[in-house]
């Protein structure tokens, strides 16, 4: 339980995550291939491939022959904010930064709590661009709501406008470019050769046990860094077989999976056959691999809340603590079937 609250603090963007996955995949002997590279695979061997800075695939040959693959799938990204690449405006005596909600996310839950930047930046460099991770680890921003006192209908529940309600605050005084001057030293570049950057907002919150025997799991990201880290446990645990097990970690679900990196994108079909295309199988060979594969695509499923029990299904809804959930759509939203 200890190494996933370690993991769930480590992640604070989809980029840290995928980040801490290659460095643990890494110790247990996994070489990382570049897609803009051949790839030199031999059986036993361990490899993974990364997309984009936070799509990740690992994947281990069986020794002998290749029945088919055996995949689990989770995502590295969670709703947050995106920092725009302009990212200062000022007015009423302070600076706050310009952001767009990502992905769904309750977003009055992230008011009034301390927040901070992470992501990664482009770098210009004598080796020419380089993507570098950053992390303002820091209480450094606010999002503060309207004093009561200025809304007596708060409580009653008030609708937010994403351009001027959930902007943080970042300083008082209206002096620009503080902002990029701590995201230029925290990457260790000089502030003309940050070039661009990918920068979200994240919770300062650590993840912890709570509830009355320390049952619960009270932490930002759960969605779905669990599943991430309950995937790469099984696919480290998984025995030597006839089949090839696969760790897929998928970015931009919280954005529909669209994009090159997201689950509805090329990238496990390139794997896959980058495999078989290395170990030499034919067409038919290949098709015959993928007949004989099984998919495993691991979110969180919501349990019954017991303040709302009527949002869920009142004869089949899961319940907390209840153990893993399968889930079932006769219209295949999750695919399963007998």
């Amino acid at each position: 339980m200890e190494n996933l609250l370690a993991f769930l603090d480590g992640s604070v963007s989809c980029y840290h995550a995928v980040e801490q996955l290659r460095q643990r995949l890494e110790k247990e002997g996994y070489c990382l291939l570049e897609e803009a590279q051949p790839w030199h695979l031999v059986p036993g061997g361990r490899y993974m491939v990364i997309r984009g800075g936070a799509t990740l695939a690992a994947f281990r040959l069986p020794r002998k022959g290749l029945r088919g693959f055996q995949i689990s799938a989770a995502h590295s990204d969670s709703p947050t904010f995106k920092v725009r690449q302009e990212p200062e405006t000022a007015g009423a005596g302070c600076l706050r930064l310009r952001v767009e909600p990502y992905g769904g996310g309750i977003w009055r839950s992230w008011m009034d709590r301390p927040l901070s930047v992470a992501g990664r930046v482009m770098v210009r460099t004598k080796e020419g661009f380089v993507s570098r991770l950053v992390n303002v680890e820091r209480d450094l921003l606010i999002i503060p709501s309207l004093a009561i006192h200025m809304d007596r209908e708060v409580n009653r529940g008030t609708a937010l406008q994403p351009q001027k309600d959930l902007l943080p605050l970042f300083a008082a005084g209206e002096e620009r470019g503080a902002f990029c001057r701590m995201v230029s030293a925290a990457a260790g570049a000089a502030e003309e050769d940050v070039l661009t950057t990918d920068l979200f907002l994240y919770p300062r919150m650590k993840a912890v046990r709570g509830g009355a025997n320390g049952e619960l799991i009270i932490s930002p990201r759960l969605d779905d860094l669990q599943c991430v880290y309950a995937c790469l446990e099984g696919f480290l645990s998984a025995q030597e077989g006839e089949s090839a097990p696969i760790f897929c970690v998928f970015d931009h679900e919280e954005v529909g999976s669209g994009t090159r990196q997201g689950a509805d994108s090329t990238f496990l079909t390139d794997v896959v056959g980058r495999i078989c295309q290395a170990l030499g199988l034919s067409r038919e060979e290949q098709g015959i691999a993928a007949a004989n594969s099984f998919l495993v695509s691991a979110d969180n499923a919501h349990a019954v809340h017991p303040g709302y029990p009527e949002y869920a299904d009142p004869t089949d809804a899961p319940a907390l603590g209840g153990g893993v959930v399968i889930k079932y759509s006769a219209n295949q939203r999750y695919t399963t079937d007998a």
